[in-house]
């Protein structure tokens, strides 16, 4: 008899099959198990509604259902809005761009954006220029291999690849090899848990948080006669009352997280947005706003 089968022995006759935390609840609220996945949500729901289950707990539940039916693809950041570094670049002028991205993480590339290389840490490279930056930098030794995942890849399993590798960013490639974008592990967290506050975050009731030269972040809910008191712009709210509305209607579309436009004198990052609408933007002004590569290959 081998140690598992002497650990758990068989159940008897008449003994309860073990339950999930789930069936537990299910059995307590209907006497039975749910049949389908709405049948466990509605079950979920009413469980919150009284009051056996509170708010945030439910969110999670329906955040992990969901993250089940979702692909890659769908939360994905885009191809053109990934944050990259050329590896024959000076390691020097890396740094602004991992300043300004505020990202750990970035794709190293060769000529185009479908040769990744591997993955630089920036704590790696800071760890460099802190002792001088004198030595060359072998940016072959600090290279992090570059993992390559399928757009149609589920995000639940993707996030158990993640843990088990502990790898926090994959490539995302499409059906004939090319780069289509990048995940990391905590987009998909944010599928279950919700938006993860970072350092650009604000909180309360502020709208407007000055964190570099000529850099905010702003919620998109700011309203744009605060915007303009702040910034001494002059924006017109006769079509929109918020800054992120006025966003939206620049870009003609619902953009996703890391898109760009600019409006006057101020460039718009969209850092944090759902399927519905702007959520938190960063703004740069003024001399901060300097041509994009693809906006400086369109005026060529």
């Amino acid at each position: 008899m081998n140690q598992e089968s002497q650990s758990e022995p068989p159940a008897t006759q008449g003994e309860k099959p073990h339950l999930s935390w789930l069936e537990k609840i299910g059995q307590a609220l209907y006497q039975g198990e749910p049949r389908s996945r709405d049948e466990l949500l509605e079950m979920m729901r009413d469980a919150a509604r009284r009051g056996l289950l509170d708010g945030d707990a439910l969110a999670m539940i329906e955040g992990v259902l969901q993250v089940a039916e979702m692909q890659v693809r769908d939360i994905m950041i885009p191809r053109s809005q990934m944050v990259v570094v050329e590896r024959d670049a000076d390691p020097r002028s890396w740094l602004p761009v991992i300043i300004e991205s505020a990202h750990s993480r970035f794709p190293v590339i060769e000529e185009s954006r479908d040769e990744i290389i591997g993955i630089l840490l920036a704590k790696d490279l800071l760890a460099w220029l802190a002792q001088g930056g004198d030595e060359a930098f072998d940016i072959r030794e600090a290279l992090r291999p570059a993992v390559f995942i399928p757009e149609s890849k589920r995000l639940n399993v993707l996030l158990k690849e993640f843990r088990a590798s502990r790898n926090h960013m994959a490539i995302v490639v499409d059906e004939y090899g090319g780069v289509a974008g990048l995940v990391t592990i905590e987009d998909v967290l944010e599928q279950i848990v919700g938006e993860i506050e970072d350092e650009h975050d604000i909180d309360g009731d502020t709208y407007i948080m000055r964190y570099g030269p000529n850099r905010h972040t702003v919620k998109a809910l700011t309203p744009i006669d605060e915007f303009n008191d702040y910034f001494a712009a002059d924006f017109s709210d006769d079509e929109f009352d918020t800054i992120g509305g006025l966003v939206m209607k620049g870009f003609g579309h619902m953009p996703k997280r890391g898109e760009q436009i600019t409006l006057g004198q101020f460039r718009f990052k969209v850092l944090r947005a759902d399927n519905r609408r702007i959520h938190l933007l960063q703004v740069v002004r003024g001399d901060g706003v300097t041509k994009q590569p693809e906006e400086a290959a369109a005026s060529e």
